[in-house]
């Protein structure tokens, strides 16, 4: 229990001083639905662009090309390394970072934009959907080649609220990783099926009734002792 264990779509990362954090990962259905509002706001800038550069010739037409460009290229850049995130991706609560949670640089940002270009291939991203459904952590090839992430983010980082129950005390203080772990369960349990917090929840608890930690819980799921755990950590 030296390190918690990753949970579905959570990614883990140990600091160098010792601090995990532990970051949701976004999958293919909200990042598709980031870009296309993404798509909407930078196709209106060319179609606005468009239509005043057809009354100027072309030098209208060195204007459409150059926002394409822009739009193509350079919108998702400039918004991933001064914001963050496109406004797309903000709109869904999304950002993008390194994978050790620190935010992008210029270098990385261009390394997984410019390989939109294969990702895209054959068509409609169907390499980089590829990727997605088939890495554990939903990256694409862009994002494997920059080392990035498509993490959620709270509203003003606030957690998630964790279920309220009769707290269960333990016997013996945990190390700092380990109550994180705990912790980052009890937020995401209602987000998960009884059969699958059952078994994510079984194992960490037989080790802490092995342990000494805990007195046998009988007569109460796993994921119902932790949750109660996670309730006395919080008020301790």
């Amino acid at each position: 229990m030296d390190k918690p264990a990753a949970l579905d779509t959570f990614s883990h990362f140990e600091t160098p001083e010792g601090v995990v954090l532990t970051m949701s990962v976004a999958g293919p259905v909200t990042r598709a639905l980031a870009w296309l509002v993404d798509a909407v706001i930078r196709y209106s800038i060319v179609f606005a662009i468009a239509i005043v550069g057809s009354t100027l010739g072309n030098l209208g037409n060195g204007l459409l090309f150059l926002t394409i460009f822009l739009m193509e290229w350079l919108y998702p850049v400039v918004f991933e390394v001064l914001k963050g995130a496109t406004p797309g991706k903000k709109q869904l609560g999304l950002a993008v970072v390194h994978a050790d949670g620190t935010p992008l640089t210029w270098s990385s940002s261009l390394i997984r934009n410019l390989l939109r270009a294969v990702d895209f291939l054959p068509f409609l991203y169907g390499l980089g959907l590829l990727s997605m459904l088939i890495h554990p952590q939903f990256k694409r090839l862009g994002d494997m080649a920059a080392g990035t992430l498509v993490v959620h983010v709270t509203a003003n980082g606030k957690r998630r609220a964790i279920p309220k129950t009769e707290p269960l005390p333990l016997q013996m203080v945990l190390s700092a990783n380990e109550e994180r772990a705990i912790l980052d369960f009890a937020e995401r349990s209602e987000q998960l099926s009884p059969s699958r917090a059952d078994e994510l929840a079984q194992h960490v608890v037989q080790a802490l009734i092995e342990r000494g930690y805990v007195n046998s819980t009988a007569g109460e799921s796993a994921s119902q002792t932790l949750v109660r755990i996670a309730n006395s950590l919080v008020r301790s």
